[in-house]
């Protein structure tokens, strides 16, 4: 009997992280939703101004990315001695000021490819394609594989981090990592300028992948399915324009 409770205790305890990580995720989902689920989709950054828009961002990254890093946020927490959920939390915080710096890019990407839905519709479609074509080649790249392996094999970047200084090092370490992850998921979060921003349909599917990509056994060939499917989309989007509202206006794709 004391064997089970004290398993049941370290159950509890290495759940607890993930558990605090999947809660802020279901709390920014439940924002998404509520806030922009019933717009319609429509091209660029949806008339946001850049403050907003980043705003937005962190927000939207917090609801899709915090799933397929809970587990190793809580292996983090676990390997530290002491003050585990302040420090994870300085972590977590680290890791998402990595992707709300990616919004600065990201908003730029949107305004710029935003404009091609003012252009022939030609030209819409034909960027529409370029965005399919480069996410698809970048998933079935040496380096999309390399910051793959590293997020779904964490403990080789536990041991470094063990090395930074004390004082810096859950900043250090969620940035570091936040970093990877980018390098990683950024082909994925470039695809939202095609479906639009805030599809919400989109982005449910992509949380799905990329959750995916790093914790099932498959993970790795999810990604290059991902890519070949993404580079046959840059092909069939020049017969259906509507695969990509976010670029060409068509009105196939709607939030919720």
């Amino acid at each position: 009997m004391v064997g089970v409770t004290g398993w049941l205790v370290t159950v509890r305890r290495r759940a607890a992280p993930a558990g605090l990580l999947l809660a802020a995720a279901a709390a920014a989902w439940v924002w998404v939703v509520t806030r922009w689920g019933g717009m319609q989709v429509t091209p660029g950054t949806m008339g946001l101004g850049l403050p907003v828009f980043l705003a937005m961002w962190t927000l939207m990254m917090a609801a899709m990315m915090l799933p397929a890093t809970a587990p190793v946020a809580a292996l983090y927490a676990r390997t530290v001695n002491e003050h585990r959920a302040p420090r994870m939390v300085v972590f977590t915080a680290a890791y998402l000021l990595v992707w709300a710096a990616a919004g600065l890019p990201a908003y730029a990407l949107a305004a710029g490819l935003g404009r091609a839905a003012n252009l022939p519709a030609a030209t819409g479609t034909a960027v529409a394609a370029a965005v399919f074509a480069t996410s698809g080649v970048y998933q079935l790249t040496p380096l999309k594989d390399r910051c793959l392996a590293r997020c779904r094999s964490p403990i080789g970047l536990m041991l470094r981090y063990a090395s930074y200084p004390a004082r810096s090092r859950d900043l250090r370490a969620g940035a570091h990592h936040g970093a990877f992850c980018l390098g990683c998921c950024w082909s994925l979060m470039v695809l939202l300028a095609a479906f639009g921003v805030m599809n919400v349909w989109a982005m449910v599917v992509l949380t799905i992948v990329i959750t995916a990509e790093k914790l099932a056994p498959a993970g790795r060939l999810l990604a290059r399915a991902v890519g070949i499917t993404s580079i046959a989309l840059a092909v069939a989007v020049f017969w259906m324009p509507a695969l990509a509202p976010g670029l060409t206006g068509g009105g196939g794709m709607t939030g919720m």
